[in-house]
């Protein structure tokens, strides 16, 4: 066991019942964000950045679109002959089908991989939380105070829509020692809600999924971590920076509208921790003569022929002749014909908006056009 080594494991599936249409044909990791991103990118990109170099994602059901976009880990640099990315599928035994019900079932399906990784920590992240993360200070963190599970978590206000799958945490101001854990609470307002991020010992993570498989035990949380506040040294870590937790279609939706904050942009994006995606080699935006674009992202391979304000274009979408369209967000190869007029739109990929069609949401509920679907 190498001192102070950190392994990464990400859970892509966790939130898929959350997102609805979203996750129908994909997992939570690879929905699409801000153009050219999967959620995914950026736990990963936040592990690579803080040195974390052995990483495994654990599936569930319809990752082919996840295993896709990461392949073996070249965009993240982590495409090596000794340890790197590893894709751990969903672990079929001779009792169950292998769909597991919750992270510590999963985990024991994951088990092999863990064991044999030399690291002394481990790194249990989920993929629907959208923040740049330096996940060294948390760990330099750990290290010192001395802490057997650290649970990362943030200040922030708690809606209706995330309440459904929110975990909040009550903790010591002095000493940072978790005194509680709810949950799914039935609150409102300003919560400490953890952030699905949490470091401990290898060893003792062994032994949290040893009783719990004993026991018949599915969630890491309910049946392996609450029951261990005042047992365990529990210390709470608060991540400052900024955050967007993917929790539906509407948080979606105002995720990647806060991307044409320059703000939250740079806060995103900073250049000395950048995030790493999938590349595809295409060509820049071609503007037609007729084209006016404002306050808008729209990625490499587009072809601009309409009116595009407040929006985010994929890559490889066209928008149509006097096509107008205000706060949509549109995705790879989604065609938008001429004089079409879209307001609060979200198109999945492959969406064939026809000429002249008419598509009005609103701002808490937009419309939703499902992959390879023609209008």
């Amino acid at each position: 066991m190498r001192e102070n080594k950190v392994m990464g494991i990400i859970f892509s599936n966790m939130h898929d019942s959350m997102l609805g249409e979203l996750t129908e044909r994909r997992t939570t990791g690879s929905v699409p964000y801000g153009g050219r991103y999967r959620l995914i990118d950026f736990v990963l990109s936040s592990m690579v950045n803080s040195d974390i170099q052995d990483i495994g994602i654990i599936t569930k059901q319809n990752y082919q679109s996840l295993m896709d976009h990461v392949g073996a880990g070249r965009a993240w640099d982590l495409a090596r002959k000794r340890g790197g990315l590893v894709i751990l599928p969903p672990f079929a035994s001779s009792q169950g089908s292998g769909i597991y019900r919750g992270r510590l079932e999963a985990l024991q399906g994951a088990m092999s991989y863990i064991k044999h990784n030399d690291a002394k920590y481990v790194l249990l992240c989920d993929s629907d939380i959208i923040a740049n993360i330096d996940m060294r200070e948390m760990i330099n963190e750990h290290i010192k105070s001395g802490a057997q599970i650290s649970m990362m978590f943030k200040t922030t206000e708690v809606s209706a829509e995330s309440a459904r799958d929110t975990t909040t945490l009550a903790y010591d101001e002095e000493t940072k020692d978790v005194t509680d854990i709810s949950v799914r609470p039935d609150v409102r307002g300003t919560q400490h809600v953890y952030m699905n991020v949490m470091l401990l010992e290898k060893t003792l993570l062994e032994r949290l999924v040893g009783e719990g498989k004993s026991h018949d035990q599915y969630s890491l949380i309910r049946h392996a971590i609450q029951p261990a506040v005042g047992k365990l040294a529990i210390k709470a870590y608060e991540f400052s920076g900024y955050t967007h937790k993917i929790s539906g279609m509407k948080s979606y939706f105002a995720a990647n509208m806060e991307l044409l904050d320059p703000r939250v942009r740079a806060e995103l994006f900073p250049n000395k921790r950048p995030v790493f995606t999938k590349v595809r080699d295409q060509v820049p935006v071609k503007y037609g003569l007729s084209a006016r674009v404002g306050n808008s992202l729209i990625a490499d391979g587009c072809i601009i022929n309409g009116d595009v304000q407040n929006c985010i274009i994929f890559r490889g979408a066209k928008i149509g002749r006097n096509a107008v369209l205000k706060n949509c967000i549109i995705m790879q190869d989604t065609y938008v014909g001429d004089n079409a007029h879209l307001e609060y739109v979200i198109t999945d990929k492959d969406v064939l908006i026809k000429d002249s069609r008419v598509l009005i949401g609103y701002e808490t509920y937009p419309t939703y056009i499902a992959k390879g679907n023609s209008i």
